[in-house]
């Protein structure tokens, strides 16, 4: 079976090739909207709604979908709208922890199977030059709670539990889906 991740995430991309580099990329059409969800129920419900809307298209593929998000005292934060979002995002987060969540949903011949990582992150303080400086350079702008752990800031202090999951895509859960799957990696 032709493996199909549904997603145009640069970051997924390079972290599924830890497993396979037998895969394509179709990215879905699925628009994310929820209201009143808990970062659990939302990672859950947009990887399989990504999952869900190319499957559609490609029923005879084994589909890859998945969803990250950051949550700070149980609030959602997804990505900025702009680089003042961004910079509000970063002060919120500084010198506290926060949860990582993916959302990874695995279909195939009908089959659905479904997982939801969390991550444990701590922050570094971060004054106000360096969340400038990391701003300027655009790297949050495309990413849940406006960073990227891989971008080369000192953000983060500590992380407990998967690192790839904060990137993405937890690369432990989904060869462990992919397999019990029955798909070679």
């Amino acid at each position: 079976m032709h493996l199909i991740l549904a997603s145009n995430s640069p970051r997924r991309r390079e972290l599924l090739r830890q497993i396979t580099t037998n895969f394509t990329v179709e990215p879905s059409l699925y628009e994310e909207r929820a209201g009143g969800l808990s970062a659990c129920e939302t990672v859950e419900l947009f990887a399989r709604g990504k999952a869900r809307e190319v499957f559609s298209r490609f029923p005879h593929s084994v589909v890859l979908g998945a969803d990250t998000v950051v949550a700070l005292d149980g609030i959602v934060l997804g990505k900025p709208k702009d680089r003042e979002d961004a910079r509000r995002m970063l002060r919120l987060l500084s010198g506290r922890a926060h949860e990582v969540y993916t959302g990874v949903c695995l279909i195939s011949d009908g089959k659905e199977a479904y997982h939801v990582a969390k991550t444990r992150v701590i922050f570094n303080e971060l004054g106000e030059e360096l969340i400038d400086e990391y701003v300027k350079s655009g790297l949050p702008l495309d990413k849940a709670g406006a960073y990227g752990i891989q971008d080369g800031y000192p953000l983060v202090k500590a992380c407990e539990g998967s690192y790839t999951n904060v990137v993405g895509l937890p690369v432990e859960d989904v060869r462990m889906m992919l397999l019990q799957g029955g798909y070679q990696c």
